[in-house]
């Protein structure tokens, strides 16, 4: 039996989290999601992908909890009792010395969240003190986990768009150099297809619902050919089950609001990024990752609004693992990350 743990990298999202074992991979890939006793919220029933098939199926006496909102801890607790189990089921229990991490976080973040984010971890099973414990912007993260350049003195521009947050930024020479971090992603369309089918037909769909309606229908730029989908819910009047056809026009005019919202963050960033760090972006392109960025036509959007080239990740839901999996198992290049921070903004959308 090893004595000593591996180094870990973990990718902590609204909607899943993700978690790196030094020379093994991503072990772990469930949903951010706990289910618990509603009279006794420590009473927890399912963490990560048990919790996701219990989801909208739960009695009246349990409830669901994403800990996590916006890409930071909300539920403090919650999050530590989620982040022990996702440890311990990648690494194990009976280590006698703990990990190391390297842990994503937003690209804006308080030192008050930061403190919180470093305690969830600790209590998970990390360790603690200068030199152990790691946190890096996802950004960041993605850009390494992408294979670019980001050491080097040449500008590459990621688009990280996870569940809850969209992070634009601006790398080069280790550092950070312009981003911009909004509450948009995934779980903001979802919630905008919930809202429309509300609207429009007085009937309740649930988050799992609305997901499969934005993999099915969703779209940034208006399909060829119409496609209609069956959806099941509940009348809001009645109370009673009821049936809508949706069309992915429709869908496609719901999201209107979060495309264009990913659009002004990315043009926020490129106003503020020196001249010839955007020569290098115009010629090696905007890189979407995260898997809001995989909503169908999304990269088309951006490149037809901003005439720049735009690519999509070859595995759009795992850049950001990949890379802090790489400072795991490089963590020499650690000392090498700056904070090339001259353009950063204090403000936060």
């Amino acid at each position: 039996m090893a004595i000593i743990a591996p180094d870990i990298g973990m990718d902590i999202g609204t909607a899943n989290t993700r978690v790196y074992v030094k020379k093994k991979g991503v072990v772990i890939d469930e949903p951010s999601l706990l289910v618990v006793d509603r009279n006794g919220r420590h009473a927890i029933r399912a963490i990560g992908e048990e919790a996701r098939t219990l989801a909208g199926r739960t009695a009246s006496d349990v409830m669901e909890v994403r800990p996590l909102s916006d890409g930071m801890i909300r539920d403090f607790d919650m999050t530590q009792y989620m982040l022990q189990y996702f440890v311990r089921k990648a690494i194990g229990a009976s280590r006698l010395v703990k990990p190391r991490a390297i842990i994503t976080i937003p690209c804006r973040v308080s030192p008050i969240e930061r403190r919180a984010v470093k305690r969830a971890a600790v209590y998970a099973g990390v360790r603690s003190g200068e030199n152990q414990l790691f946190l890096i912007e996802k950004p960041f993260a993605s850009a390494l986990g992408l294979g670019l350049p980001v050491f080097d003195a040449v500008g590459s521009m990621v688009v990280d768009i996870g569940g809850g947050t969209c992070e634009a930024a601006v790398i080069s020479l280790g550092g950070v150099v312009a981003s911009r971090s909004i509450r948009m992603g995934g779980i903001k369309m979802d919630e905008e297809i919930i809202a429309y089918v509300k609207r429009e037909f007085n009937m309740v769909i649930g988050e799992r619902t609305a997901e499969d309606v934005k993999v099915s229908l969703g779209a940034a730029l208006p399909l060829k050919e119409e496609r209609r989908v069956l959806v099941r819910g509940r009348d809001m009047i009645t109370r009673l089950p009821q049936t809508a056809e949706l069309s992915s026009t429709r869908v496609y005019e719901a999201l209107q609001g979060p495309c264009n919202a990913i659009l002004s963050a990315i043009e926020h960033v490129l106003s503020r990024t020196p001249p010839e760090l955007l020569g290098d972006i115009m010629r090696s392109g905007i890189h979407l990752t995260g898997g809001g960025s995989q909503l169908f036509g999304l990269d088309q959007f951006i490149a037809q609004e901003l005439q720049m080239p735009v690519l999509l990740a070859r595995e759009p839901n795992n850049s950001a693992a990949l890379g802090v999996g790489h400072l795991a198992d490089n963590i020499e290049l650690l000392h090498r990350i700056g904070k090339s921070s001259f353009l950063r903004e204090d403000g936060e959308e």
